[in-house]
């Protein structure tokens, strides 16, 4: 079945729901040794099948030649966001219920913007591991001023929760990361995160993990690993004749990093460069430091080694769970867009760092021993540069001009507002200035009603939902609706919410004009692979859409254990034997 733009949420879920009602009755007669869960954050679907020509027999290749490759895989969430996307692959929940509804959110009693994982309760580890503003690209971080780290504020349980609870805590749990969302969440709250300071150069953990580093993280951590790379640079790997994008021409619609630029090579610089662990994080070099943590990970943990009873003939091994998740492609796509020759040769690279790590898996544990499933926690749009030099449109939009909007004027007028209505805008919530309301005797669920109808009928916004209507469910019934219904988590949404017409994008990450931003509901943010390989499965390839949220189910079957609390997916029954 080929997907269909307008196949209903209904349908999916009733594909699901078959899934798992052909398979109920079958189960594996022994576990994976190893579980170990990629995934490539910005992966947008159809990249695999656009670059397969440059990818090895040990890498990709292995996935999609050797795996189960489901080529029609969707997020249900309308905000396709890093720690979103992430949190849905480990829980198989929507963010209605496992509470990560965006990357930032603002809390409404406190009257202040929260980072995802943030927890002030639990400090880092690590001295001078804090986020440096100043030189950090990315705006979720710039805005958190809380420097501690937890799962805390994920409402759900995760996979590896569920591992870990299966069997009194006899399973290891370990999630890595550059970024603390990628890792924290699918750590769960039973396992162990660590994720890269770009301000401190090593990997770090909080005191949520561990009281102080183990020895083998002290030791990694003291060889100051990133000082090879000083005075080096990302180089391309191949001819620019044999790239589909190899014409390296310095295109308006990059990003313009201070001293790093826009065509090949890209110079890192030297190690007191301000900006040098981030170059290092804006290229394949982020991938390499954790796989190669990865690796470290398994061999000093001895993930893959133990069994139940040791006493017992035949003993089944405990499962034990690693998670990798990626970013620079999330970085690189941001800086240059998906279809630019950094976002190929970073693809390139990666490849090569998966089969490095495949033919380390196979000498510790053995592929046949392990199960390796790869997603990604959302896709990627074009850069507007890019679509309009084919004469198709595509633009950014100015989120403060909101503010400015004549008939957002009236209301002001109306309702005797002085200053700005709007507490904050950020996509894709606006939050109205609750005091100013109040003080005026004006009905917030009015406000939000009557500004959510103003900006219906603005250009370039698809439709706008107020808090009100999403609360009591007076919204269309349509597909675009039910992922932000998807999406919607009371305590944690904004005032106003609002969808942007396809390729229309706010570009504007706190100063910083990027070339691509994902985030919304349409088909390029939420269309993403998923692959399961390793573990003596036979390849297919299966082109009927399936969802995300059917992952983690999907493992916890595999394993027989319960699937996370507040699944709302389906085990895929190609997996199931």
């Amino acid at each position: 079945m080929k997907w269909l733009p307008n196949l209903s949420l209904v349908t999916l879920t009733t594909i699901s729901a078959f899934s798992i009602s052909t398979s109920i009755n079958f189960a594996y007669a022994e576990q994976p040794k190893l579980i170990v869960q990629i995934t490539v954050d910005q992966l947008r679907g159809d990249l695999l099948s656009r670059y397969q020509q440059h990818f090895s027999e040990e890498g990709f290749g292995y996935l999609i030649n050797e795996g189960i490759y489901y080529k029609e895989a969707h997020h249900l969430h309308a905000i396709t966001e890093t720690v979103v996307g992430h949190t849905t692959l480990a829980t198989g929940a929507h963010p209605s219920a496992h509470g990560m509804v965006s990357n930032l959110w603002f809390d409404k009693q406190l009257q202040q913007p929260i980072y995802n994982v943030q927890d002030k309760a639990h400090p880092l580890l690590s001295a001078n591991a804090a986020v440096d503003t100043k030189n950090e690209i990315d705006p979720t971080q710039k805005a958190s001023k809380v420097e501690g780290r937890s799962p805390k504020n994920i409402m759900a349980t995760t996979f590896s929760d569920e591992l870990t609870a299966s069997n009194n805590g006899q399973s290891k749990v370990f999630a890595v990361s550059v970024k603390d969302r990628g890792a924290i969440t699918l750590a769960g709250h039973t396992g162990k995160a660590f994720w890269f300071s770009k301000s401190a150069g090593e990997f770090v953990s909080s005191d949520y993990y561990f009281d102080q580093y183990p020895q083998w993280v002290t030791n990694w951590n003291k060889q100051n690993p990133i000082s090879q790379y000083a005075d080096t640079q990302w180089a391309l790997s191949k001819n620019k004749d044999q790239y589909i994008f190899g014409d390296n021409n310095p295109h308006d619609w990059k990003t313009k990093l201070p001293g790093y630029g826009v065509t090949f090579p890209h110079n890192f610089g030297p190690s007191d460069n301000p900006y040098f662990s981030t170059f290092l994080t804006v290229s394949p070099i982020g991938d390499e430091m954790t796989a190669n943590f990865a690796k470290q990970i398994i061999i000093e943990n001895k993930l893959g080694h133990r069994q139940v009873n040791s006493s017992k003939q035949n003993s089944n091994p405990v499962t034990d769970y690693l998670s990798i998740s990626f970013s620079s492609t999330d970085y690189v796509g941001h800086i240059f867009g998906p279809s630019s020759l950094e976002a190929e040769e970073n693809l390139l690279r990666l490849d090569s760092t998966l089969a490095s790590l495949f033919e380390y898996i196979d000498n510790k544990v053995g592929l046949d021993n392990t199960l390796i499933v790869l997603s990604a926690d959302h896709g990627a749009p074009e850069a507007p540069g890019y679509l309009t030099q084919f004469g198709i449109k595509a633009e950014h939009f100015d989120l403060s001009s909101l503010e400015t909007n004549e008939e957002i004027q009236s209301l002001k007028s109306k309702w005797n507002i002085k200053g700005d209505l709007f507490a904050n805008a950020w996509q894709p919530y606006i939050n109205l200035d609750h005091d100013k309301l109040a003080k005026q005797k004006v009905s917030l669920a009015l406000a939000s009603n009557e500004v959510a109808q103003v900006l219906n009928s603005v250009a370039g916004i698809h439709r706008a939902y107020s808090f009100d209507d999403l609360l009591n469910g007076n919204v269309p019934k349509d597909e675009i609706t039910q992922k932000v219904q998807n999406s919607f988590y009371p305590s944690r949404s904004g005032d106003i919410y609002l969808v942007f017409e396809p390729n229309v994008f706010v570009a504007d990450f706190d100063g910083l004009n990027v070339a691509s931003v994902h985030g919304s509901p349409w088909r390029y943010d939420t269309h993403v692979p998923i692959i399961f390989a390793g573990f003596g499965l036979k390849p297919q390839v299966i082109n009927r859409p399936v969802a995300t949220v059917d992952l983690a189910p999907t493992l916890s079957a595999i394993v027989n254990i319960n699937a996370p609390s507040s699944a709302a997916g389906y085990p895929l029954k190609e997996v199931i034997k």
